[in-house]
């Protein structure tokens, strides 16, 4: 009999055991899980979101065996596209893409990104970026995990007329980005006219606009193909862009699930391939085959052109610099980091270099 009860007592102590155990067992999975909420104002069908965005968060969700789980919010699901910065930080959604040139004055020192280079692949921009953000550009960005920072690929002049010189280009009404591009619309003769991407398409088939600056992926993803029937391909510069993580969500990560983050999310573009230097020149011969017509500026020509956007950028350098910001101290730095990895800024002044 007492052994009986000994023996009962052991098969109730053991079941208790279990009981605790799988309790805190599902609780320690709880935790070390997590669900991301990230959002793009990119549109859905995009290269952006099929070719980086999508291939990104499944790659968090392989590498952690299935422990990061996602939600994809992608276009204008959660809000307009100046407001990402904003719809992260405030903690609609956990991580996501904001573009920092779309809320002019915000970002000072960060428009140094912006300025015209030769920048091929958004791999390289953000390895350039990111460089940028740990010795100068981290004090704009307070309040949020910074993940990734670049400057877009170099953006195109796009129009429904040919466009060869300055006088060209002479009263042409031009879509901007914002940002530096915005002076230099100005700097060769055009009137710079600010909208929602989304628009563009209609403005430029009746006629609204002549044309706008931006990127190839762009002219992709919004079909600007259809209505820009030339390019001139002197290099703009694009926008100031990157990956961030609301500061509380980044808290609460798992402390192993950060450095996975980190890797996979440091460089989207060389982790997934996507937008990168050799991805850049198939979507300009995608481009050239929908029967836009390319025309690369000769060198005598692309002077002219960079000459402007040069002051241009002594202008914006001394505008900040009277407000006790390191502008051009920023522009040589960016100048020697784009250097390094085969990039010309042609918006660094010559004597600055």
């Amino acid at each position: 009999m007492k052994s009986t009860c000994t023996f009962l007592a052991g098969v109730v102590a053991l079941g208790l055991t279990l009981v605790v155990f799988l309790g805190f067992s599902t609780q320690v999975m709880a935790k070390d899980t997590m669900h991301i909420k990230f959002s793009t104002w990119h549109p859905p069908a995009s290269k952006e979101v099929k070719t980086v965005w999508e291939p990104m968060l499944e790659e968090l969700k392989e590498r952690s065996n299935g422990r990061i789980t996602y939600t994809l919010y992608a276009g204008g699901a959660l809000g307009k596209g100046p407001d990402h910065y904003d719809i992260v930080k405030n903690g609609l959604s956990d991580m996501g893409y904001f573009t920092a040139t779309w809320n002019p004055g915000r970002f000072p020192l960060s428009d140094v990104l912006s300025l015209a280079a030769w920048v091929s692949g958004k791999d390289v921009g953000t390895a350039i970026g990111n460089a940028m953000h740990e010795e100068i550009l981290h004090q704009e960005f307070q309040g949020v995990k910074m993940i990734e920072l670049n400057g877009c690929i170099q953006a195109f002049l796009w129009t429904t007329k040919p466009v060869h010189t300055l006088e060209d280009a002479k009263g042409l009404r031009i879509r901007s980005p914002g940002g530096h591009q915005t002076s230099y619309i100005e700097s060769i003769g055009a009137e710079p006219v600010f909208m929602p991407l989304g628009d563009v398409y209609m403005a430029m088939e009746t006629g609204t606009i002549d044309g706008l600056v931006t990127c190839p992926p762009l002219v992709q993803a919004f079909k600007l193909y259809d209505v820009a029937e030339y390019g001139t391909l002197a290099t703009f510069g694009c926008v100031t862009e990157g990956v961030i993580m609301n500061q509380k969500s980044w808290n609460k990560t798992p402390d192993d699930l950060k450095p996975i983050i980190e890797e996979v999310c440091s460089n989207p573009f060389a982790t997934s391939g996507g937008l990168n230097t050799e991805v850049y020149g198939e979507m300009m011969d995608n481009i050239k085959s929908q029967g836009v017509e390319l025309y690369r500026l000769p060198e005598d020509e692309a002077q002219r052109w960079y000459s402007a956007f040069q002051e241009d950028t002594k202008a914006w350098a001394e505008k900040l610099g009277a407000k006790g910001l390191p502008a051009r101290e920023t522009v040589i730095q960016y100048a020697e980091e784009s250097s390094k990895r085969g990039v010309e800024c042609v918006a660094c002044p010559p004597e600055w270099k």
